[in-house]
């Protein structure tokens, strides 16, 4: 008996064109993307650019995806650079939502859409069938069709060749948003570890007025809940609220400051 797939509440979000609140869970932990999810946050950011599994590690892939399909979460992968055989190995294991790292043009970013779609802007696209885990291992009712509803592929702009390129990147057909990245910018323009510095915000609020012009979802980092709040209120639709580590090492810090000795 076929079973239906599943629904991509990120994706529905989005065009509902309401926000999704996440964190970055860098401990790489199933149980933490469950506990997550159990918390009500609508992503766990899983960052495979930075550290965790090879992107290609489908076993890894696939132990994070059912903590998230546990409690209705929606993991959001980032993949290190827009590799079409990573993006779908990345979508096999089961994951619905995901962006590049490392663009800098349309032709970039069109490369990764074909890849993650069985039917791309009118053609045949580049995604290959098979029966994984994405499938229910072949028992979902068209898998083809119904896949190429659910997914949601973005891209981050995080160097300031994309900035410049950013309309014609915005253009590119089935686009799911566009992800700001403020610290990463920052080092491409020679200023690493100052996000707040002028020439990045420059940057990224050009991101912000060009996203917001072509009605593609934009994502940011929160830096605070004030700043989550402002950026959910100038057009930001997917706001990253911290992560796993800080969130623990606020924690704990508090418990070592209050403590009085004996």
């Amino acid at each position: 008996m076929a079973t239906s797939p599943r629904t991509n509440l990120l994706r529905r979000t989005l065009e509902d064109d309401d926000v999704a609140l996440g964190v970055l869970e860098n401990a790489y932990s199933p149980t933490l993307v469950e506990f997550y999810g159990e918390l009500g946050l609508d992503f766990v950011w899983i960052d495979l650019e930075h550290a965790g599994p090879s992107p290609f590690d489908g076993d890894r892939l696939e132990d994070l995806t059912r903590a998230a399909n546990v409690t209705g979460t929606e993991l959001l992968i980032r993949l290190p650079e827009p590799d079409p055989g990573m993006v779908r190995k990345t979508l096999d294991a089961g994951v619905r939502s995901l962006f590049v790292s490392r663009i800098e043009s349309a032709d970039e970013v069109r490369r990764a859409l074909e890849a993650s779609q069985f039917e791309y802007d009118g053609d045949p696209g580049k995604r290959g069938f098979a029966s994984p885990r994405a499938s229910r291992w072949g028992t979902t009712d068209d898998y083809a069709g119904t896949e190429d509803e659910e997914i949601v592929v973005g891209v981050t702009i995080e160097n300031p060749t994309a900035v410049e390129n950013i309309d014609e990147i915005l253009d590119v057909p089935g686009l799911g948003f566009v992800f700001a990245g403020p610290l990463d910018l920052a080092v491409s323009l020679g200023h690493p570890g100052e996000p707040t510095h002028d020439e990045v915000e420059e940057r990224v609020e050009a991101v912000r007025e060009a996203a917001l012009e072509a009605g593609v979802p934009l994502g940011g980092l929160g830096f605070g809940m004030d700043d989550v709040n402002e950026k959910a209120d100038s057009g930001y639709q997917i706001l990253n609220l911290g992560s796993t580590t800080g969130a623990l090492g606020a924690a704990v810090r508090s418990w070592l400051n209050e403590y009085e000795g004996p």
